[in-house]
């Protein structure tokens, strides 16, 4: 079997490690039964075979190899209609239109934005130019597998302009090249960001990667019930691929990620975090991400010790509402240095799970004798990527009601501090939540990477807060989120769309603008992620009411405007 057929297969799983494969000590590398395709210079994904979801490598090499799943930012369904006049409030509310106009003139021209998500309606007249020609120079689509793949990769299917064009040219484009976004999300944010009648960005050129959904295995380890979940896996070679298309001072290149999950630390310590911090230091590239709308869904919990620090024994209760029907569960733990926590369960009917014993790496399973389904408890004294204790939960088939999580610290507590998180809301069911919870720290994962911009949304109509966009700071104190953006009813090729993936489409039409300027037209030809940010830090809008860096607005509202006036006041001194 190559390598094509196991990524494809799903007997095959996958596994990202930064360490030489070799150390995997794969039962089946004699027969040449497992594929390796590298990300990055420390990164690479292992594709071997799997042996059932529940003899998963995990227990063996820890959580960091484990990849996570991720879903859309967008927080309702699309609301199907015709772009209208309204498009244009998020760009004038971002500062944007100002900057379209003379005498900047700046429409995107040279800079390349890519989109990573659920596809694009190529054929859409927010996508070509005004000789009616594709304004898209590569189209990777991972889920066709009768074409040619892009090379180097060993699945899908990429289209390039000109057959893109030659489709176009046909009565119906999607006969010869049969790629949509069904889903519609792509389209959505790509017509804001760079749509040619209401985007940002109306001349830059387009690279669209559409992911496959992930494999049946990591969908049954997450307990995630929808079909709109992507693996961290085929993220990463899409961003690999995505990369190719920068070149340094000729080909600024933008990156829009309106992907997120809620799964890891909080800290920006993933796998795709890290590429991504990598990807920002490139020069002529700005790197995006959307904040997520977890902000009001009530999946996190930040707890706190109630008894003196220095006592031998300190605990507190969480607990954990489980709606009807709820098929299965997944809850992270998160612990804080330099202290030691066990975990106890108490189902709806009163039966317990003991205090769990500490060791560096094992998994426990309970069943009971008078509620139906089963637990499994993980947990890491020191997992690999953050450092910290992780105690993972996993669910299956949990009786509707009220459980009790206890919280112990134990020996001399120090900090006495934790979170755990739920899965982002579309991956369980809605009446599944904590009765007591936290909006802060719910930004989800990778906009808490360091390098990133990071983008949270609000109401343009009202300049209120949106509330049930993702809050920072990170777990560690970092600050974020960054620069908040409009997000709430925002017109696009779909129809009007909520949540911070909306945001994160300004800020990269936004960032588009900005590096025609400063690269193209040769004014600050050095730029890379962080002097974009902090340009755009400069020239936000902010309230003199608040402090900043502020966990809902991050530095300010996004005005690109205002960032050219703030570089000629500057000028001027």
């Amino acid at each position: 079997m190559d390598c094509r057929d196991m990524i494809l297969s799903d007997d095959y799983i996958e596994v990202i490690v930064d360490f030489p494969t070799e150390l995997l000590n794969i039962p089946q590398a004699q027969e040449g039964e497992y594929c390796v395709t590298p990300i990055s210079n420390d990164l690479q994904i292992v594709y071997m075979q799997n042996p059932s979801p529940q003899e998963l490598p995990l227990d063996r090499f820890g959580y960091r190899i484990m990849p996570k799943l991720y879903g859309l930012l967008r927080q309702d369904a699309l609301q199907l209609g015709v772009p209208n006049a309204g498009a244009v409030i998020g760009l004038e509310a971002a500062g944007i239109r100002p900057v379209q106009r003379p005498p900047l003139s700046l429409l995107g021209n040279g800079v390349t934005i890519a989109f990573i998500d659920t596809g694009i309606n190529f054929a859409n007249e927010e996508f070509r130019d005004e000789a009616g020609d594709s304004r898209l120079i590569a189209l990777w689509d991972q889920n066709i597998q009768t074409g040619r793949p892009p090379e180097g990769f060993f699945y899908g299917t990429e289209y390039g302009r000109e057959e893109l064009n030659e489709a176009l040219r046909g009565a119906n484009p999607y006969d010869q090249i049969p790629s949509r976004d069904e889903a519609g999300h792509g389209s959505a944010m790509a017509s804001v960001a760079a749509g040619s009648r209401i985007g940002a960005a109306p001349r830059a050129e387009l690279v669209v990667v559409k992911l496959r959904p992930c494999k049946p295995y990591l969908k049954q380890y997450y307990r995630a019930q929808t079909d709109l979940a992507y693996s961290e896996t085929d993220i990463l070679q899409a961003l690999r691929y995505v990369r190719e298309f920068s070149v340094p001072f000729q080909r600024p290149l933008v990156i829009c990620l309106g992907l997120g999950t809620n799964l890891g630390d909080h800290t920006g310590s993933s796998a795709l975090a890290r590429f991504l911090e990598e990807i920002a230091l490139d020069k002529s590239t700005c790197v995006l991400v959307a904040g997520g709308n977890e902000g009001n869904r009530r999946g996190h919990v930040e707890g706190e010790f109630d008894d003196d620090i220095g006592d031998p024994v300190q605990s507190a209760e969480v607990e954990l509402r489980v709606g009807p029907g709820e098929a299965g569960l997944f809850v992270e733990f998160w612990g804080s240095l330099p202290d030691f926590y066990q975990i106890r369960l108490r189902t709806p009917g009163g039966e317990e799970i003991p205090w769990s014993d500490l060791s560096l790496r094992q998994s426990l399973s309970y069943g009971f004798v008078y509620e139906r389904g089963r637990v499994s408890i993980y947990t890491e004294v020191v997992e690999g990527s953050s450092g910290e204790q992780l105690t993972i939960l996993r669910f299956t088939q949990p009786s509707e009601g009220v459980w009790s999580i206890g919280v112990r610290g134990v020996g001399n507590v120090q900090s006495g501090t934790f979170h755990l998180w739920l899965p982002m809301e579309q991956f369980l069911g809605a009446d599944t939540y904590f009765l007591v919870s936290s909006p802060n720290v719910t930004l989800t994962e990778p906009s808490l990477a360091n390098g990133v911009i990071t983008m949270t949304a609000y109401n343009d109509r009202n300049d209120s807060f949106y509330l049930e966009s993702g809050r920072g700071f990170a777990r560690n104190g970092l600050p974020k989120p960054d620069l908040a953006a409009p997000g709430v009813g925002v017109t696009t090729l779909a129809g009007e769309v909520t949540g911070s993936s909306m945001a994160v489409a300004f800020g990269a039409g936004a960032a588009a603008l900005f590096l025609e300027w400063a690269v193209l037209q040769a004014n600050r030809p050095f730029v890379s992620t962080k002097e974009i940010k902090n340009y755009f830090i400069k020239g936000a809008t902010r309230d003199p009411s608040l402090s900043y860096p502020n966990p809902q607005w991050g530095y300010g509202r996004l005005n690109l405007s205002d960032v050219f006036t703030a570089l000629a006041s500057s000028s001027r001194t």
